[in-house]
């Protein structure tokens, strides 16, 4: 009897003993777990409040695990940033005319720089340095590049200050222009005769009728200057010194006459007369001849 009392109170103590462990066995665990942080654990087992068990999960993120740290791979449509574009340079206009240019354009262009007296030559429709030269002096006035080309915006400027050259400007008779005549010109009719210009001028009351080239005698045989008058006119002349033809003569003083000289009309200015006062376009001289009168005035100055 003794014996088996002793027992039964040595079972009474191991199950006293086990309830009281329990609880601590659950409150480690739940330490352990929220230590680990990886994922929820569920305990049970005696001592658990129900049978069914308790589900604790972490309530900080957990560490990263040790050991080496693999870069996050690069996205697989990921594109290269373009480049910036750079902008154009500003192209410059295409000019209207340029050296080398020809035509009935660049014949106005002549006339219209001749207005402003920054051509001094007769328009020839052909774009050379001398018109380069008249259009680097327009576009310094402007105060546009001197490019020696015309632009769209120099041509503007140019029609605004000139007025629509007139036929005769576009095709004057003269290579050179005739300029302002002699004030013993102005009055009557007049043969006015430049030899700053080589030109002949036929002018009544100040008005220029007609007009054509003209040159003078050589160094050793200039023709006289200063104020005359028709002395006789002789239409198939032949001059009994030099032996040679002067068509459509008309004296002025002594030997010296206005005439029409195939010479000058073959070679231009290369050659010189005698003293006489050549002409080398006949069809203008031929109605002069027919109008003037011996006493019509002759002026000739420089």
């Amino acid at each position: 009897m003794a014996g088996r009392a002793a027992e039964i109170r040595g079972l009474r103590m191991q199950r006293s003993r086990g309830r009281r462990t329990a609880p601590a066995v659950a409150a480690v665990l739940v330490v352990a777990a929220f230590a680990v942080g990886c994922r929820p654990v569920t305990i049970t087992g005696a001592g658990s409040p129900d049978s069914k068990g308790v589900r604790y999960a972490p309530t900080t993120p957990a560490p990263p695990p040790l050991g080496r740290h693999t870069p996050p791979a690069p996205a697989r449509h990921a594109t290269k940033p373009r480049p910036a574009r750079t902008p154009h340079p500003a192209t410059t206009p295409r000019p209207l005319m340029a050296p080398g240019s020809r035509g009935a354009q660049v014949r106005e262009l002549q006339a219209r720089l001749a207005q402003l007296g920054l051509f001094g030559r007769t328009p020839t429709g052909y774009y050379g340095s001398v018109t380069t030269t008249a259009v680097r002096a327009f576009q310094r006035r402007q105060g546009l590049p001197r490019t020696g080309t015309v632009q769209p915006a120099a041509w503007r400027a140019l029609r605004q200050q000139t007025h629509r050259p007139s036929r005769t400007q576009l095709r004057p008779p003269t290579a050179q222009p005739i300029g302002v005549p002699d004030p013993r010109c102005m009055r009557g009719r007049v043969i006015c005769i430049s030899k700053r210009s080589n030109t002949l001028a036929w002018v009544v009351d100040g008005r220029v009728v007609s007009a054509m080239d003209v040159r003078f005698g050589s160094q050793y045989t200039p023709t006289r200057e200063g104020t005359f008058h028709i002395t006789f006119k002789s239409r198939h002349h032949l001059s009994t010194l030099y032996h040679t033809a002067m068509p459509y003569a008309m004296f002025f003083s002594g030997g010296q006459a206005v005439h029409y000289s195939a010479d000058f009309a073959a070679h231009g200015y290369r050659g010189a007369s005698h003293g006489c006062v050549n002409v080398r376009n006949k069809k203008a001289l031929a109605p002069l001849f027919q109008t003037v009168h011996p006493g019509t005035k002759v002026v000739i100055y420089h």
